[in-house]
């Protein structure tokens, strides 16, 4: 779980895992609000540009940071 209130500006581009009960998947956190997170899943392998990409609202509860 990912705590929205220790969020800072130093986390954005970090890699996250979000992890349902049958499924994880890697994705690059891109902002956040009150509410979620926004993290980049796809990007055609264009991890370098991943701002350029539409990152999709995610529970911060569902994600972890990778290392």
């Amino acid at each position: 779980m990912i705590n929205l209130k220790k969020l800072t500006n130093d986390d954005i581009g970090r890699e996250v895992v979000y992890t349902t009960y049958s499924s994880k998947e890697k994705g690059i956190l891109k902002s956040w609000n009150s509410k979620w997170i926004f993290v980049v899943y796809n990007c055609a392998d264009d991890w370098e540009n991943y701002q350029d990409y539409t990152a999709a609202a995610t529970d911060p509860n569902d994600l972890d940071f990778i290392s």
